[in-house]
């Protein structure tokens, strides 16, 4: 493991090309969970250490459900990664929320189907983490001020719906949603927060808006050409607002997040079993 405390970041692999990366270098990691979405591409923008990964993989192959984000956020944590900036697209579902804005999501409703592989306990070691603001409010605030400087669009606030995919929404589905009162929908990016909370990381993301998903009847049902064309577009704002939050970034890990386990694990130390414990060494190295 880095001794250095390191910022990952999670998006479209146009990420890591954003200048001035130094000393640029590839990781392939292996897991205990499997092998991550792509190679870790690492690198220092602006004196701090950097891991960038690929999402669905370099040529986006893999499809939301097949993510293993077990297997991504244990990756950057071996390698000391303490804060995560998730980039992630995402449908509006409120008229206020245009496409190519970015909304920075501070909280989640859960409508996935795979909650067993969104956790990195078991095994003889219980967890159970305190996720009621599932955001890191410090991560977020940076995000926010980076985004007013270079000049863009950024809401501050709303509530994220994760829906399995890959299909999109039906109309129904898009409609009962809005009513909720939820704000922009997506396929990733609860995972990511729930593993990285466990694994003492703070998260914050940034979600670019490609669509009104499909509840805008006067508007074309949302539509993969129709994303990638708005992320196209949204790619430089988004290497331009971390541009600003990298060097923003404390050096010290000690947010709440950083601790999240303290109040976490619940299995009496002495019981852990020594497979898990070691399975779980980047997680619970403090431990």
């Amino acid at each position: 493991m880095n001794s250095e405390p390191a910022i990952g970041i999670i998006g479209g692999s146009g990420l890591y090309q954003m200048e001035g990366v130094e000393d640029a270098h590839e990781h392939r990691v292996a897991t205990p969970f499997g092998a991550p979405s792509d190679t870790l591409f690492g690198g220092s923008v602006n004196g701090r250490q950097v891991y960038f990964l690929p999402r669905h993989g370099r040529g986006h192959r893999l499809l939301p459900h097949e993510l293993n984000h077990r297997a991504n956020i244990y990756a950057l944590r071996s390698f000391n990664v303490r804060w995560i900036v998730c980039v992630t697209a995402v449908g509006s579902l409120q008229e206020r929320y245009a496409p190519r804005d970015v909304l920075l999501p501070s909280q989640f409703y859960d409508r996935t189907s795979q909650r067993a592989d969104h956790t990195f306990f078991g095994e003889g070691i219980a967890a159970h983490i305190t996720f009621a603001e599932p955001i890191s409010t410090n991560l977020r605030v940076i995000l926010k001020e980076a985004a007013a400087e270079v000049g863009v669009t950024a809401h501050d606030g709303g509530t994220y719906v994760n829906m399995d995919g890959p299909a999109f929404s039906t109309r129904a589905e898009s409609e009962l949603n809005r009513r909720h009162g939820f704000d922009v929908i997506g396929m990733t990016n609860l995972p990511e927060a729930k593993l990285a909370r466990e694994a003492e990381i703070a998260l914050a993301t940034m979600a670019m808006i490609t669509d009104y998903d499909c509840w805008k009847v006067e508007e074309e049902p949302v539509s993969a050409q129709t994303v990638f064309g708005h992320l196209v577009a949204n790619a430089e704002k988004a290497r331009q607002i971390l541009a600003q939050v990298i060097p923003r970034i404390p050096t010290e890990p000690n947010w709440p997040e950083h601790t999240a386990l303290d109040s976490a694990l619940t299995t009496e130390r002495k019981l852990w079993p020594e497979a898990t414990l070691k399975k779980l060494g980047p997680i619970l190295s403090r431990f």
